[in-house]
């Protein structure tokens, strides 16, 4: 049993003020494996306090100095990576391989793209006599969720760290192991005392503490829409800078050109990739009905392509969700699925076969779904794809756009200029054309209840600078 009992505060490892812990639960064991502290308001004032007195400095620490400070990161960080991809194995049930190449890689990949974007980024412009500077934001709350953790953790505290931001990181409650190693490596590439903090807990007692908090200048928070307006809320007396990576439901337009065999195998694997818990996973596959029986026969085969089981083992492509809250959540809306009349193409409730003990799911399919039914509505965040039939490209258009979210969609067309037309039409921060995967250079976020300001490279640098017009700088 590992213990991670104590905060990174001021440069040090201390102790919480008062003494309360949480189990970590490994999903697939359904057994404890490491034990927390839950901090609380008052743990969270002492890491708010250490980052203001950190502020003035780091704030002005040169371009040079910044560049340093990530290359030797991403270097430490290297030199423990087999260690990351363990820990988030363990805590939320990604197969080893994913937790190898993906998971742990996302901090390497994020503080890479900082440090380029840091090279070159243009903190000052000059319109006509006026000097305009962007300038760190200030103490900054980064608020990260367990479905990919460390891939929050870096695209958040790249930009903070590379911006001259000061920081407190409250990670997931349920998945806080790689956020403590990413602590230690921090503190062993010299990160300045109260830089950088980590204060773990829950959302009322530790999150809500910092949104609320008046040293938080402001909070970058992802997690669901639900969280995030509470989140909101408590920031709100406060007037601080809110930026929300929240929910989706991502529509996955496949046009009546495309190769359906090819796209609907690899989104059928791309649905329940991570165990269907990503925010921009395509969700709703929207296809024609005219095609709905060979749609059908194509996902039922490539649904039974998945391999469930111990996520250390290298065969398996899909582990457990991440807790039994998550496992019972999902069951709830694969029975509303059912009772809805939504025709059911595999799956369905219970565990899988062999796999009793973990919070394993099976891979669920339906057809015939309604844009009105529960499953189309609601981010189910498991394993469960929707198949809704249109009739025209219009109609795909319209029930793409049919839903509180905005964060992604995809299209797939045998004519690029086609699935151009359609992605223009799209309300949703991102697109994807034809299976392209996410650039990590590019804007990550979406419109609507999905949430608001973008991450990752250079985009994900401006909602932590303020902007200040000196007028006069430059005199006639």
């Amino acid at each position: 049993m590992q213990r991670c009992e104590q905060f990174y505060i001021n440069g040090q490892w201390v102790d919480p003020v008062e003494r309360r812990t949480l189990e970590v639960i490994n999903p697939a064991t359904e057994q404890p494996i490491a034990t927390i502290a839950l901090g609380s308001a008052a743990d969270v004032d002492k890491a708010c306090t250490a980052a203001r007195a950190a502020f003035p400095a780091y704030s002005r620490t040169s371009r040079a100095e910044r560049i340093a400070l990530l290359e030797r990161i991403i270097a430490g960080y290297q030199a423990r990576y087999g260690e990351f991809a363990a820990a988030i194995s363990q805590e939320m049930g990604a197969p080893i391989t994913l937790a190898t190449r993906a998971q742990a890689a996302m901090i390497v990949g994020h503080f890479s793209a900082a440090l380029k974007v840091l090279k070159e980024f243009r903190f000052e412009e000059d319109i006509g006599s006026t000097r305009v500077f962007r300038e760190p934001v200030g103490v900054c709350a980064l608020i990260t969720p367990w479905n990919w953790p460390a891939n929050q953790i870096g695209c958040k505290v790249a930009p903070a760290l590379a911006t001259g931001c000061t920081m407190v990181l409250k990670p997931s409650e349920i998945a806080p192991l790689d956020a403590y190693l990413f602590a230690q490596v921090l503190h062993d590439a010299g990160v300045p005392p109260g830089v950088f903090n980590l204060v773990n807990g829950d959302g009322p007692g530790v999150g809500s503490a910092l949104a609320a908090h008046p040293e938080v200048d402001m909070v970058s928070f992802t997690g669901s829409t639900r969280a995030g307006v509470q989140v909101a809320k408590s920031a709100a007396d406060t007037v601080k800078r809110v930026c929300q990576e929240l929910g989706g439901k991502s529509a996955n337009i496949l046009l009546d050109d495309a190769d359906l065999q090819k796209a609907v195998t690899r989104d059928v694997l791309g649905c329940f990739s991570n165990s269907g818990q990503s925010c921009n996973a395509p969700t709703r596959m929207l296809v024609p009905a005219a095609r709905l029986d060979e749609v059908k026969a194509i996902a039922r085969a490539a649904a039974a392509m998945v391999k469930e089981g111990d996520p250390q083992s290298e065969a398996t492509t899909m582990g457990p969700v991440v807790s039994k809250a998550q496992y019972d959540r999902i069951q709830r809306l694969i029975q509303a699925g059912i009772d809805e009349g939504a025709e059911l193409v595999c799956g369905g409730t219970g565990k899988p076969e062999g796999l009793e003990t973990g919070y394993y799911v099976k891979p669920t399919i339906f057809a015939n779904v309604r844009n009105d039914m529960t499953i189309a509505r609601e981010e189910v965040f498991g394993p469960v794809l929707a198949i809704l039939p249109y009739r025209d490209e219009a109609e795909a258009i319209r029930i793409a756009n049919d839903t509180v979210y905005g964060l992604s969609g995809y299209v797939t067309s045998a004519s690029i200029e086609r699935a151009r037309n359609v992605a223009a039409q799209l309300r949703t921060g991102m697109v994807h054309l034809n299976g392209a995967s996410t650039d990590i250079a590019a804007p990550f976020g979406g419109y609507k209840q999905s949430g608001n300001g973008r991450e990752w490279g250079e985009h994900g640098f401006h909602d932590f600078l303020e902007t200040k017009a000196v007028m006069g700088f430059n005199p006639a």
